[in-house]
């Protein structure tokens, strides 16, 4: 399966992948403070395990770090 994610295109063989199974395939540090973008849209953190990638999809991880003064 073809994919794009962060914007690099990547191969992976597992079909098929929920997103839970792809933050764990990447080795994503800290999957508790990452938020996801598939095709642009954001997916519930609930629904991770039940939501599957399909050939071509796009997804972002993002992080989001707080700070400041």
């Amino acid at each position: 399966m073809e994919l794009k994610v962060n914007g690099e295109a990547k191969s992976v063989s597992a079909d098929p992948l929920s997103i839970s199974d792809l933050l764990k395939l990447f080795k994503v540090e800290m999957p508790d403070m990452v938020s996801v973008q598939l095709n642009g849209t954001f997916v519930d953190r609930p629904t991770f395990g039940v939501t599957l990638i399909k050939d071509k999809d796009e997804i972002d991880f993002l992080y989001y770090m707080g700070g400041g003064q």
